[in-house]
């Protein structure tokens, strides 16, 4: 009797842990490139590490996130690069977070290129492409013994899902004399065609609960900091029979402060808290930061402690002050090294900078 009147006590408490878990996670897409061409990653005293095993044992992460493409060229990001980081992310006792493109490559707010196996297919067989797509993937991971613990239905689909542009040699967006970019097929763009972007979102969902009826399928926009994109593409999604289990949001404030002077960067953080808050009341789900990222310049040591300073505040908001609803902050690519990207969070030498540290205030 003792023992039952003590798990009753327990329950709600253990339920209270589980409601209010917050994650701190990482994006490493580019990991098993880097590996492939002999980075070796070092901790803050040098020492040869493992980059997974540093980022959770040093770094408080516990999850990852992969994005996968459908027929990307030479292999990278597609299922089976997935399949082998989802397995050394499981032996480490770390979750996975699976995040479709529904591209050959690179898909976000400014371009959503259609697959080339899909091009010139009608909105239905579209839908079935994608569908047929989702439950390859995941059934791949099933077969393994991996079980996502988020799915990410599309990245970045401020403007829509699977919408194409003129593109230059290097894959760039090819722009009109106005700065616009040249749409070449709208089919899911959300101003041209709303109910087809809700329509490929619900199917995307359906598909991952087919496939993993638990696993939390994630709606992901940009601009964290802006509410009205939120308001506006979300609503658009309930609309028209769209599904979610719970927001993701990127916050950049250095992109957002990009061509943007007026803008400083805690009033890019102060709004997305708020916008959480909101978005958590209205939409009565949770919200994550999947992507966030701070400059890494060697040069200026000062500019990686602002960045410390900034992840540091975004953790600790995000925990404290979103009523709960703020499940986690994922870093893209923290172990990129200066040179190519600007917003990782390592040296030269492969090693944390001083951003790094924001994990573990």
């Amino acid at each position: 009797m003792k023992k039952l009147f003590v798990l009753l006590v327990l329950l709600p408490l253990m339920a209270t842990a589980q409601n209010t878990e917050f994650v701190k996670g990482a994006d490493v897409g580019f990991l098993t490139g880097q590996e492939r061409h002999g980075v070796k990653f070092h901790d803050r005293n040098g020492q040869e590490r493992e980059c997974l095993e540093l980022l959770k044992n040093d770094y408080q992460m516990g999850a990852i996130r992969m994005r996968v493409w459908v027929n990307p060229r030479g292999g990278s990001c597609d299922k089976n690069e997935l399949l082998a980081m989802a397995k050394r992310v499981k032996a480490l006792g770390m979750d996975l977070m699976v995040d479709f493109h529904y591209s050959d490559s690179w898909a976000d707010p400014g371009k959503q290129p259609i697959p080339k196996a899909w091009l010139g297919h009608s909105y239905e067989q579209m839908k079935q492409d994608l569908r047929e797509h989702t439950i390859d993937v995941l059934s791949l991971l099933k077969e393994n013994g991996i079980t996502p613990r988020w799915v990410q239905v599309g990245n970045e689909t401020t403007n829509g899902l699977l919408w194409s542009v003129k593109t230059n040699e290097r894959g760039w967006e090819v722009k009109d004399s106005l700065g616009h970019t040249i749409i070449t097929h709208s089919m899911g763009h959300i101003k041209t065609e709303p109910q087809q972007y809700a329509g490929f979102i619900r199917v995307g969902y359906d598909a991952v609960k087919e496939i993993f009826p638990d696993a939390i399928v994630i709606i992901h926009l940009d601009r964290g900091h802006k509410q009205s994109i939120y308001d506006w593409n979300l609503d658009i999604v309930h609309k028209y029979g769209g599904k979610f289990d719970m927001i993701g949001m990127s916050l950049y404030p250095y992109w957002a402060m990009e061509g943007h002077p007026e803008l400083n960067a805690d009033d890019i953080i102060t709004d997305c808290m708020a916008n959480i808050r909101h978005c958590s009341e209205k939409y009565k789900c949770d919200v994550m930061i999947v992507e966030t990222g701070y400059e890494v310049d060697e040069r200026h040591p000062e500019k990686m402690e602002e960045g410390r300073r900034q992840l540091a505040r975004v953790i600790r908001e995000a925990r404290t002050q979103t009523n709960g609803r703020c499940r986690g902050v994922f870093y893209w690519e923290p172990q990129c090294l200066p040179g190519g990207y600007k917003l990782g969070a390592f040296d030269s030498k492969a090693a944390p900078t001083a951003i790094m540290e924001g994990f573990v205030e």
